[in-house]
């Protein structure tokens, strides 16, 4: 299981939100390379990006602050936030994105994120946020009628290289991770899923590789975790989690 450190962009800093408002925005840190640095030094192997702007505007805003990030590490960056066209994906994965994450598009236009696929292999994730148990996209604004699963199996056969799953209902909250959901999510699916919202200790790493083996027997399994706030706030430590889960390969 990989462990993302998440580094969320709002106006070229650092932040996180609080079960997406961002309104209640706390900034961690002013320079997000700078950022990208500790992670990698402390022996991150991915890294989570997210541009919350460009997930409102349908287009990148942190743009500057992403190339730097690239430019500071040498780890895979994963990255999402108001990548809505071809256009967007190749020109992202031209400057070095690993990998690209597309939200709102896969609720509004599942051709895409199918062509993209077939364009990009491996290089396609799709992120899944749920409030109440249905899908939420335009950065969280609006609410559909789709549970998680039935938006997941549309692309079932895709060649998606991976789900990411987040409640948003925990998101920033430190209660927890929706271990039971984001199981039953996997044990669903043939395409890996990745945990997201919530994270709030190394408990959370473990009650997560607790049900990993039997999500991975019905399933895509349960690849890897993000966590954002837990890791700024001292409440997961990152080396200390890193150590566990390859102890755990």
């Amino acid at each position: 299981m990989i462990l993302f450190p998440a580094i969320d962009l709002k106006g070229g800093q650092c932040v996180r939100l609080v079960k997406g408002d961002m309104a209640q925005a706390t900034v961690f840190n002013t320079d997000p390379a700078d950022q990208a640095r500790q992670f990698a030094a402390a022996g991150a192997t991915w890294l989570h990006l997210v541009d919350l702007d460009g997930a409102f505007a349908g287009e990148a805003v942190n743009a500057a602050a992403v190339e730097g990030i690239l430019a500071a590490v040498d780890i895979p960056v994963q990255l999402g936030g108001g990548i809505r066209e071809m256009a967007h994906i190749e020109a992202w994965l031209g400057k070095g994105i690993a990998r690209v994450i597309l939200g709102t598009v896969a609720l509004k236009n599942p051709d895409l994120v199918k062509a993209a696929c077939k364009r990009f292999p491996n290089q396609i994730v799709v992120g899944i946020d749920a409030k109440g148990g249905k899908v939420a996209v335009e950065g969280w604004a609006e609410t559909s009628e789709l549970t998680a699963l039935e938006l997941a199996l549309r692309f079932e056969d895709a060649g998606v290289a991976a789900i990411i799953y987040t409640d948003i209902d925990r998101d920033g909250l430190l209660q927890g991770v929706n271990v039971t959901a984001t199981a039953e999510l996997a044990a669903a699916l043939s395409i890996p899923v990745i945990a997201s919202g919530g994270v709030s200790s190394i408990a959370d790493i473990d009650a997560l590789l607790s049900v990993q083996s039997q999500a991975k027997k019905k399933g895509g399994g349960i690849t890897g975790v993000i966590s954002g706030r837990a890791i700024y706030d001292g409440r997961l430590d990152l080396k200390e989690a890193l150590q566990k889960l390859r102890a755990h390969a």
